[in-house]
């Protein structure tokens, strides 16, 4: 099965292994990058952790093997690769969380990813809630450390709501909400492209999300998709202005004049 389809077919599930969804994302990337390769490594890694708890799979992953958060360069694509992650053994938040929840899965460690602002987290998901920061170091922080560490990385935020672990679903669509944004910045239309189209392709995708893929059409000039998509947005309704819409959709046709 070609990549971008094995990737909708797999994030259109209710429950997916978030590793291969993750390493899929990476193939578009990195056509050389081997999943089941990677798959092996996360499996290593996980039978070098001792014992079955959370502070034996932190020091293993971030303190044995070196883990930690590329603070040098932050929005390197690389980061948010997880095969890159595992060879380069850095990365950001959301990509170390990914290769902590997938090692703790595989050591017998419950964890899940915990869609907190600004800085992913992961966090356990049996016996009394832990969180842990991978970005720095793997640190283990109960609730009231957590509140402190975010009173001065998101001031004013309520964590409540954001405190209930998410679905690898969420993950992947953070994971490519970041790159996305990355991508646009460095202005790599090619790499924009893929990103956004593997966005829309995650349930749940937003209309910005489609308009995003539908920009990222047309600076490659595919000005007919383009249009495509946005008139897509009037059918399905979703649109608030659908003349302003569908002439958008126009000016891009006629630029093939």
């Amino acid at each position: 099965m070609e990549v971008t389809e094995r990737f909708a077919d797999l994030v259109s599930q209710p429950d997916f292994p978030l590793d291969e969804a993750a390493l899929l994302i990476a193939v578009h990337a990195d056509p050389s990058c081997d999943v089941a390769a990677n798959l092996a490594r996360l499996d290593e890694l996980a039978r070098s952790v001792p014992e079955p708890t959370l502070p034996a799979l932190t020091t293993t992953l971030f303190g044995r093997w070196g883990f930690v958060g590329d603070q040098a360069d932050y929005y390197d694509p690389r980061n948010s690769y997880l095969h890159e992650v595992l060879e380069r053994r850095r990365g950001i938040p959301i990509t170390l969380s990914v290769a902590l929840i997938e090692v703790g899965r595989r050591a017998g460690v419950a964890l899940a990813g915990v869609g907190t602002p600004a800085h992913f987290m992961a966090c356990t998901t049996a016996g009394e809630r832990r969180w842990v920061d991978a970005f720095a170091g793997g640190r283990i922080l109960d609730r009231a450390e957590l509140d402190d560490q975010f009173s001065r990385l998101a001031p004013g935020i309520d964590l409540d709501p954001y405190l209930d672990p998410v679905p690898p679903r969420a993950v992947v669509a953070r994971i490519l909400g970041n790159l996305v944004a990355i991508h646009r910045q460095r202005n790599d239309r090619a790499a924009l492209l893929w990103a956004s189209r593997l966005r829309t392709l995650v349930p749940g995708a937003t209309p910005d999300d489609r308009r995003a893929y539908g920009g990222a059409l047309a600076a490659c000039g595919d000005f007919v998709r383009a249009a495509k998509v946005l008139e897509s947005l009037v059918e399905d309704g979703h649109t608030s202005d659908p003349d302003d819409e569908l002439a958008k959709a126009r000016r891009l046709r006629a630029r093939l004049n």
